[in-house]
């Protein structure tokens, strides 16, 4: 194998060779290989802070437009999409599991900015189309949907698609947690310190320092008065 992978290098046009070394070390989940896509980063993001870990099978487009700070773990299989000069911000200290998706959207409004330290959980899926902001201390858990856009579908004579849609800037205030599986929309902004419990469907803002639960997510309590 090794020789038959030597060979099939050597024959390769140059272009094709350069993507086929970099698809090895992308993929390779040795420490001489996490040391190289961290010095290939390094030279492509717009800033790249220290301590900053890049798992396997990762997926980052327009890494010129995203800045990732200290101590910023990225997983494996996680995807980055920075559609224009907004792009993505991670400040100090975040955690993204494995297959979070984080896309900003749009060239010219979208963005997403993550604040310090804050933990985002396996399967999570972030869009930015206006904007979304995710503040300090922040605990995110599993397969959560966030998506700051719903189709409009009032003229039944029209095909969905072509009708536009409703679309703002969402924010997550500061130390807020936010339960598995819950689904966020574009009306919906969670104020500082609130609780989301697991499942949820949040629709519209929530207060801060609120406890909200169920489909669509209603406060039941608040945290301190």
């Amino acid at each position: 194998m090794k020789e038959f992978l030597k060979n099939a290098l050597e024959n390769m046009p140059e272009q094709a060779q350069e993507s086929f070394m970099l698809s090895l070390i992308m993929n390779d989940p040795s420490s001489y290989a996490a040391k190289v896509r961290h010095d290939y980063y390094k030279t492509k993001f717009k800033h790249m802070g220290e301590h900053v870990s890049i798992g396997v099978g990762v997926k980052i487009v327009n890494p010129e437009y995203i800045w990732v700070g200290d101590n910023v773990h990225i997983g494996d299989n996680v995807t980055l999409i920075a559609a224009g000069e907004g792009g993505i911000t991670l400040e100090g200290n975040n955690h993204l599991k494995d297959r979070v998706y984080l896309d900003s959207e749009r060239e010219d409004t979208g963005y997403i900015h993550v604040g310090k330290n804050v933990y985002i959980g396996t399967g999570t899926t972030l869009h930015g189309h206006m904007g979304l902001e995710i503040g300090d201390h922040c605990l995110l858990a599993q397969n959560i949907s966030l998506t700051p856009y719903s189709h409009k579908y009032e003229d039944p004579d029209q095909v969905i698609a072509v009708q536009g849609g409703h679309c703002r800037k969402v924010t997550i205030g500061r130390d807020c947690y936010i339960g598995m599986s819950t689904t966020i929309l574009y009306s919906a902004d969670i104020g500082e310190g609130s609780v989301i419990g697991s499942g949820a469907v949040v629709v519209k803002p929530i207060p801060p320092y609120s406890v909200a639960v169920g489909v669509p997510a209603k406060v039941i309590r608040k945290r301190k008065e």
